[in-house]
């Protein structure tokens, strides 16, 4: 009989070989996004892609595998090369190349995101932060420069930015302004300040946070201020990745934005509120938990780990904010009324109306 020790030196070979195996793909994959580079062709492929999987999903039966980890490992490898040819083809095409950026705000998260993106792409870029520096980008302090930058990012906390428009406004820049804020009714009036002053002047809000790699899937979305050459130019720093670029007006922004953001965010808060005031301690509830507590868990998780200010500020500076709370609000009273009459009828038709909706 093989002792424990030699068998947990067995896994920890064959930990190292996947390790490697993965390294080895990944390498392949660079080669993949050279050679599409050269022949012009779209970065991710569908099709390609679901004949790997079921490859995987195939070979895994056949080896006695789970079919689902085996595609699960495919899929994780799959974004991983999608990274990586995503990264390679913002450096290959350079387009920032001999462009300079200025980040105002670029020691934060999101600022810090937007300055290493830009800086893929070739821009020289400063940041300017009042928090600090911001290595290895150079700090500047903005109202002590000359602003001739060819882009100007405000990625300063929401309740900020309204000012720092204002000032821009005062300055007229010369290069494409615009702001990365989660909400655009705050920044009207700045924005809108700009417009007037002739500067060129977008608004973008990202929908990811800053830990993300791959823009696949993810997306952004471009509220138009009135100079279209601006939405362009922005749109374009996007034009080389997988991102969803979506456009829409301010007002509409924030009315959705209320529901996609300030509905998720207080469902989550409110759920991980009720969980603390039951009394149970979370590692008893994970002990004994179910696939869907813990999929909302681990939203609920990463939710309360975000920055409360901001937030809060996605909640009460939405001035459509209130539409989605109150929805919110009738839809708990709406299930509790629904349980506590006993009225399965009502229950199964809150469930059928969801599923139904679910389907359009």
């Amino acid at each position: 009989m093989t002792d424990l020790a030699t068998l947990r030196e067995e896994l920890d070979r064959l930990d190292a070989e996947l390790i490697g195996l993965a390294a080895r793909r990944m390498h392949i994959a660079k080669q993949i996004a050279a050679t599409k580079e050269r022949t012009a062709v779209a970065t991710r492929d569908f099709a390609r892609e679901r004949e790997v999987i079921e490859q995987a999903r195939t070979a895994a039966a056949r080896h006695g595998l789970a079919p689902d980890l085996a595609e699960q490992i495919l899929l994780a490898l799959i974004e991983g090369s999608l990274g990586v040819q995503e990264r390679h083809r913002l450096v290959q095409r350079n387009t920032g190349a001999g462009r300079r950026a200025l980040v105002i705000g670029g020691a934060g998260k999101m600022g810090r995101w937007f300055a290493d993106y830009l800086a893929s792409q070739g821009f020289e870029v400063v940041v300017s932060d009042p928090a600090g520096p911001a290595p290895p980008f150079t700090s500047v302090d903005w109202s002590d420069i000359e602003l001739d930058h060819d882009l100007l990012i405000v990625a300063t906390p929401l309740r900020a930015t309204p000012e720092v428009l204002h000032e821009l406004a005062s300055r007229r820049p010369s290069g494409v302004v615009f702001d990365v804020g989660s909400l655009k009714s705050p920044l009207v009036e700045g924005l809108y300040a700009l417009r007037d002053a002739g500067v060129s002047v977008t608004s973008v809000h990202p929908m990811f946070g800053p830990d993300t790699e791959l823009l696949s899937g993810q997306h952004v979305l471009f509220c138009d201020v009135g100079s279209p050459r601006a939405t362009a130019t922005a749109q374009a720093l996007f034009a080389d990745t997988m991102a969803i670029r979506q456009e829409l007006t301010l007002d509409e922004h924030d009315r959705v934005v209320a529901f996609v953001l300030g509905l998720s965010h207080a469902l989550n808060i409110a759920f991980f509120t009720a969980l603390r005031d039951s009394g149970e301690a979370a590692p008893r509830l994970s002990s004994i938990s179910s696939t869907t507590f813990d999929a909302q868990l681990g939203v609920a998780r990463r939710v309360a780990g975000e920055n409360p200010h901001l937030y809060y500020d996605i909640q009460a500076l939405n001035e459509h904010g209130h539409t989605a709370l109150d929805a919110l609000r009738r839809s708990v009273a709406e299930l509790a009324d629904a349980v506590a009459d006993r009225d399965e009828d009502r229950f199964v038709a809150l469930m059928e109306r969801g599923s139904a909706w679910f389907t359009q």
